[in-house]
């Protein structure tokens, strides 16, 4: 559970230090995904009235957002972290 949190902690501030984070449709963060070696994968559920589940990635000194109505299914290549909450400025 720390290690989740350090690896939230982490992307939390290189977005705060870039000021830049991209927000994409489910299938570019896949497409995303399979042009890294080695993905890691920052997964959380949230919603208020439906759940819904957001993951973060960071490609190429970018970090890219989405969110979707249900889960995304990753290759064994990914690691996955589940974070309590993704938290997106603005």
């Amino acid at each position: 559970m720390a290690h989740a949190a350090a690896a939230a902690a982490a992307i939390a501030n290189a977005i705060k230090a870039s000021g830049v984070l991209i927000s994409v449709s489910p299938e570019d963060f896949d497409v995303i995904l399979r042009k890294s070696e080695k993905p890691l994968v920052i997964s959380a559920t949230g919603g208020i009235i439906r759940t819904n589940y957001q993951y973060l990635t960071s490609y190429k000194g970018f970090v890219f957002f989405t969110k979707c109505p249900a889960p995304l299914m990753f290759p064994p290549k990914i690691e996955l972290i589940t974070a309590e909450k993704i938290w997106i400025p603005g």
